[in-house]
């Protein structure tokens, strides 16, 4: 992020403009949207800017802008359509110790103007580091479809209603009595009685929630899937958006994590497979203590945790602890990263059916009916597998299995740094030593490469 997006106050500010042609209008309609006192320096000025000048909206000056203008100013726009005049505007800015926006250049400018919703005092910024102003323009489209003129009014009224709505204690309780206004309450009384309405409907509101007894905290266990954010499921994410308190095991990527709350708290209790870690009874004591109080707690799990996620124990937990919960899963890795590839994980020909296995449990590698796996045509997902690949192949071999049989191995899967290891019974274990994979490893046991590979990745470049 080269842009770092703020809200600069600019209320009583002295805000300045060189140029005083069509550009500096299209800049500043946007400005004329704040309580700034704007100045226009240029000569020969369009009837748009005499227009507002003569509205006492702006003070316009014929001529050119100069080092003494500039002083106590905060913030600086070159709009003159003159390379040479926008330069000489920026080094006036760099001297005085201003912040100066250069129209339409995006490199000598010191800040950018974003594309912007208005609702106020609600406001959304829409920025793409100047790269893609088509892209902007359309979120921006987007959102103003999203969002009701009414908002801000409501917004305004709200504002207004903060200092009784205090009385209301922290967290979730306060929370939801602004989420029923904002989008249940609110509305319908704007649309049915104006403002009045509103302010009773606050009133009303607020006495109901006093009223009420203190909400019990509840815990969601959510599948994370297996690393893309574009793969969490909406329930998912509305419930990050809504948490309190968010506990995520290890394999949770940064960029799921990037949709909790600002506010919420959130406690890894990372896991690592024969390294320290997190015991279960800790976290089940964690998700516990924050639910009893009165916290939203969202329990995020790589993958889906009804797949060797150790959800019965978390889920017994919270029934002894009388904890109310919810469940919602996740993609797990294996169909994650076939999908990714192009890969089947069932085919008609090759195997019928599938087998989930784990690579170990809490007795070491864990066991299986080898002969039964080691037969022609079978297949498998084998999760937490890296450290047994040898003990895996060892027994495959031992029980008859053909030692060409393909296994493809994929790290990190469906990531940016996913990592595709094809491999074979035979050479599992040598295979996976020279790749090292450092992130989670799932193996597709009997499943090979896929012509469908090479044209997803073409596809995901935009070739195809």
């Amino acid at each position: 992020m080269r842009h770092f997006p703020i809200f600069v106050d600019l209320a009583n500010q002295r805000v300045l403009v060189s140029g005083a042609g069509e550009t500096a209008v299209a800049k500043l309609r946007l400005l004329l949207k704040t309580d700034a006192h704007i100045e226009v320096y240029g000569q020969t000025p369009a009837d748009q800017i005499r227009a507002w000048a003569d509205q006492n909206r702006i003070t316009l000056h014929e001529r050119a802008i100069t080092h003494d203008d500039v002083k106590s100013a905060r913030l600086l726009y070159g709009a003159n359509d003159d390379d040479a005049l926008d330069a000489g505007v920026l080094r006036l800015g760099q001297s005085a110790g201003i912040l100066t926006n250069i129209v339409d250049n995006l490199g000598a400018s010191q800040f950018i103007t974003p594309a912007i919703v208005d609702r106020d005092p609600v406001t959304v910024a829409i920025g793409t580091e100047g790269a893609a102003p088509v892209l902007a323009r359309k979120i921006k489209s987007d959102i103003e479809e999203m969002l009701p003129t009414s908002l801000g009014i409501l917004a305004r009224i709200g504002q207004a209603f903060r200092g009784r709505a205090a009385m209301l204690p922290m967290g979730r309780t306060r929370r939801n009595f602004w989420s029923r206004f904002f989008f249940e309450r609110g509305p319908a009384a704007l649309s049915q009685g104006g403002d009045a309405a509103v302010q009773s409907a606050l009133y009303d509101l607020l006495g109901e929630t006093l009223t009420q007894d203190t909400q019990s905290g509840r815990v969601a266990i959510v599948g994370a899937g297996p690393g893309d954010p574009d793969l969490l499921t909406r329930k998912a994410a509305n419930l990050l958006h809504e948490a309190d308190v968010v506990i995520h095991d290890r394999l949770v990527s940064p960029e799921i994590l990037e949709l909790a709350r600002r506010e919420a708290i959130v406690i890894e209790t990372g896991k690592t497979g024969f390294g320290a870690s997190w015991k279960q009874d800790d976290i089940n004591a964690e998700m516990i203590k924050h639910a009893q109080d009165g916290h939203t707690v969202v329990r995020l799990k790589g993958g889906d945790p009804v797949i060797f996620g150790r959800l019965d124990e978390e889920t017994q937990a919270l029934t002894a602890a009388n904890i109310p919960f919810e469940i919602v899963p996740g993609i797990t890795a294996a169909s994650g990263a076939a999908a990714n590839l192009g890969l089947s994980l069932t085919k008609r020909g090759r195997n019928s059916s599938l087998r989930v296995l784990t690579g170990h449990d809490i007795d070491g590698f864990a066991d299986h009916d080898w002969r039964a796996l080691a037969r022609d045509g079978e297949g498998a997902a084998i999760y937490m597998g890296k450290r047994a690949a040898r003990y895996i192949s060892g027994r495959l071999m031992m029980f008859g299995a053909n030692g060409a049989t393909p296994v493809t191995l994929i790290e990190n899967a469906t990531r940016a740094d996913q990592q595709v290891i094809r491999s074979t019974i035979q050479s599992l274990s040598d295979d996976l030593n020279a790749a090292n994979p450092k992130g989670p490893v799932i193996m597709l046991y009997g499943i090979g490469a896929s012509q469908a590979e090479a044209v997803l990745s073409q596809s995901k470049q935009g070739i195809v």
